[in-house]
């Protein structure tokens, strides 16, 4: 009785981790962030990490707003090849936004590290 009592146990256990491993955040469940294809599993977020920007492009629609977060250990530019738009120093886990109003390709450089480069679609 006992043997059968922590089978059924161990098996409540792995069902449990199991649903909750399918309901985790990198699901995509229950996110309503949208990504450069209409899915909803991804936010409009580039991440700066190991000397460069992740996504290195990205699709947004006019009006959305691009936020950059710096996760590497020195700092960095968000700055618009063009001069639409720069970030100036972006300290370690610090955040930078911009939001894009018009439609064209913005390509953009860390002004620090010239090998990091990087673009936004705006549709």
């Amino acid at each position: 009785m006992k043997s059968k009592l922590i089978s059924a146990g161990f098996l409540f256990v792995l069902w449990s981790a199991l649903i909750l491993i399918s309901c985790s955040k990198d699901s995509g469940y229950g996110s309503s962030n949208t990504n450069n294809n209409g899915n909803n599993n991804q936010s409009n977020a580039v991440s700066i990490d190991n000397m460069a920007y992740s996504p290195s492009s990205l699709t947004v629609k006019a009006g959305t707003t691009v936020s950059w977060t710096n996760n590497d250990n020195v700092d960095h530019t968000v700055t618009a090849n063009d001069g639409s738009f720069d970030s100036g120093a972006i300290k370690t886990g610090s955040k930078y936004s911009h939001t894009f109003s018009t439609a064209g390709t913005f390509s953009y450089h860390c002004t620090f590290h010239s090998n990091m480069k990087a673009s936004v679609v705006v549709q």
